[in-house]
């Protein structure tokens, strides 16, 4: 019997019971990723194949077994106004040094209101972790060869942050509380002293 998959859900590592459904070869056609069949059980599919099947694949999202996932190129606004109805929303990183999929996450939770599970998938490592919690993200499947255990900690590398963000509404200036100034700004001295 193989070992359970384990994933980053919320600061714990936890089980995981999902699939991620991917197109073979390394550059798979538009068509061969619509048409990709569907095994049985939690399944997160990629968002041209929900778009293709999402009659045959509807009873299956009623009954919390079908997520989507976009790809760094995709745009959410695709499934406005749907996205709660999915169990789960995934956003892949192919490349540890494509971005894109943070603003992606961003948007999913500023602009499109989802309230749900969203995890990072794909080329996922602790150096990330931090800032893809920033954005919204509080699930995350790390990259297989590495400790997920060691990619935990990366939650919590930094105490406090300066801007403001899905996690932090108000940036570090207006969350500070700061000494009135001193006669010595009114007399030429220093303005930016103790900020």
């Amino acid at each position: 019997m193989s070992e359970q998959k384990l994933i980053i859900k919320g600061r714990e590592v936890v089980g995981d019971d999902w699939t991620v459904l991917r197109a073979a070869g390394e550059a798979p056609s538009a068509e061969d990723v619509a048409a990709l069949a569907v095994p049985a059980g939690k399944v997160i599919v990629p968002l041209a194949t929900w778009l293709a099947q999402a009659e045959a694949l509807a009873a299956r999202r009623a009954a919390g077994e079908i997520g989507v996932w976009f790809g760094p190129d995709e745009r959410p606004e695709t499934l406005k106004g749907q996205l709660d109805a999915f169990a789960l929303v995934a956003v892949d990183f192919p490349k540890f040094t494509d971005g894109r999929g943070y603003s992606i996450a961003y948007n999913l939770r500023t602009r499109l209101a989802y309230a749900g599970e969203l995890r990072a998938i794909g080329d996922v490592l602790r150096d990330q972790l931090f800032s893809m919690q920033r954005v919204g993200f509080n699930a995350y499947d790390v990259r297989a060869d590495r400790s997920i255990h060691d990619a935990l900690k990366g939650l919590s590398d930094f105490s406090e942050t300066y801007q403001a963000s899905v996690d932090q509404k108000v940036p570090l200036f207006r969350r500070a509380v700061r000494a009135a100034p001193s006669a010595n700004v009114a007399n030429g001295g220093d303005a930016g002293y103790g900020i």
